[in-house]
Parts: C-alpha cells; structure tokens; sequence
C-alpha cells in the first residue's frame, strides 16, 4: 500500500515549499495539488494554480512524485496541455502523474461565462479529451477533428521522460468513465459515491461497489488487474481520514481489503474542509507508513 497526500494550492510559495519538502522527508509516496481555478467553499479564498505549483514542487524535492488531483477538460485544451505536463515530467525527471477527471458544473465552468454540459456530454467531452491527450503524448504529429476538440500537426517533441508517456490515473465512477480508464489508465481513483450521506459504513458499501464494477469493467476489456493501480480518495468519505491516527490505520485496512494499491488524504488546514492537526500526520509518518 503506498499513501500521498493532497496539499492544496492556497498558500503563497513561502508558506507551501515547505508542505511540500515535508510530503517528501515524511515518507508520502506521492503529493497532490487540485487543478481548479476556484474551488467549493474556498472560492473566494486566495488560489493559485496547478501547473506552477506542481513545477516549483518539482524544484523543492527529488524524489516523491507530483500529480494533479484531478485535471479536467473544463478549461484546458488537449493541445496545451500537453506542452505543459511534457515540461513538467521533465522539470520533475518522470515523477509526474496525471489525474484526470471529466470536470463538473462548479466554478470553473461558469467563471468563464459558457455552460457546464449535461452529464452525459461532460462524458463525451471527456471522452474526447483523454483520447486526444493520450495521442498527442505518443504520436509525433497529431491531426483532429472532433466535436469539442481541433488539432492541426499538433507535435509531440522532445516527449515525455517516462516513455510512451507519463501516467494517467483517470477518475471514474460511472461506467464510461470506467471504460475509458480500463483503455488509457495507469490507474484508476474514486472517491466513492455520495448516496448514503454522513453514513460512513453507507460510504465504504458503495466503495466496494464500485470496485466490483471497475474488475468487471478491467475483465470486459481484457485488462490485466494488476497492470492498473487503484487509488482510494479517502476524504470524499463522511469522516476526515487524519482525524487521527488510529482512523487512518482503520482507512488504509479497509482500502486495502478491497485491493486498492493508493490511499490519498489531504494536509490538515486550520479550518473545514480537512480541518485537523500536523502532529496527526508526524504521527502517521512516524508509526503507519514505515510499516507499510
């Protein structure tokens, strides 16, 4: 079982560089930053962006990877952002890893002024965006012409360190999204279903669920299950996996019953979300991921 950990992008680089160093010198496998351009209740807090952050994190460690948890189509383009993960694998030396998700209706769709796309249209775009990605990432020149996204000669010089390309960890709960990570994931992350509210056990039921659709999914495709890690986002759950100590123990147990290879938590802040303590994460770093 490997764990990584989410550190928001809120602080300014001389209060985050040393979050991130931390990640590294504590034992985390991999560090995380959301890739929004505001975000749920911290909309109007300060926030900064992905792409630069995950770059001056590459600069401040050596050896721990960096993910964006999750990219989505909702403002980016295939074609440029290629260019800037295939710097970003490089500024990193292979390190990266690609969150993707098929994006939501929140602020990043209406701060824009255009309209989020129905469920099933967020999907095709989706759909469309990882296809057009991945080939951009492989391919030398890349033409297309699809519904949502155009690329003329797009190239793909010098490529990516970590060859064909970087990894893509897609999210997914529905079952296209599951197929299109079963195709293009290096691993797949959930966070679970909403359905059962503050009902934690509610939570782990559709966890374990879901699990079940994504082996089915990996067996229709002809997929080997263990050529696809399995990421757990362990917050989306009713109850804050640093809570404590002893909790996150109980988490990492549980993921990995139900064959999860990743468990993420998030950096406690002062305040909700992910409200919590750093001598909760000194004490997960000292008794729990040496023995993992």
């Amino acid at each position: 079982m490997r764990v990584g950990i989410v550190i928001l992008p809120e602080h300014r680089w001389w209060a985050a560089e040393p979050l991130w160093r931390m990640a590294e010198e504590y034992g985390f496998a991999h560090a995380w930053t959301y890739d929004h351009l505001g975000w749920r209740s911290l909309v109007d807090k300060p926030w900064f962006d992905a792409v630069p952050t995950l770059t001056a994190a590459a600069t401040a460690t050596s050896t721990i990877r960096l993910g964006t948890l999750v990219a989505s189509p909702n403002f980016r383009h295939p074609v440029h952002f290629a260019r800037e993960v295939t710097a970003l694998d490089d500024i990193s030396d292979g390190r990266l890893t690609l969150g993707i998700g098929a994006g939501g209706p929140g602020f990043d769709t209406t701060v824009l002024g255009g309209q989020a796309p129905a469920p099933a249209g967020r999907t095709e775009r989706f759909e469309e965006f990882v296809e057009l990605l991945d080939k951009i990432l492989t391919q030398d020149n890349t033409s297309w012409y699809g519904e949502h996204y155009t690329a003329v000669e797009a190239r793909r010089a010098p490529g990516c360190v970590q060859l064909p390309r970087l990894p893509f960890v897609i999210a997914a709960n529905g079952p296209r999204a599951m197929r299109l990570a079963a195709r293009y994931g290096q691993g797949w992350v959930t966070t679970g279903t909403n359905e059962g509210g503050d009902d934690l056990e509610a939570w782990w039921r559709g966890v374990a669920e879901l699990t079940k659709r994504f082996d089915d999914t990996l067996a229709a495709d002809g997929r080997a299950p263990h050529r696809v890690a399995r990421y757990l986002q362990a917050d989306a759950a009713p109850k804050y996996s640093l809570s404590s100590a002893e909790y996150f123990k109980e988490v990492v147990g549980r993921a990995a019953e139900l064959g999860f290879t990743d468990v993420i938590t998030h950096w406690p802040r002062t305040e909700s979300p992910y409200e919590g303590t750093e001598s909760t994460v000194e004490e997960i770093a000292s008794e729990v991921l040496p023995e993992l």
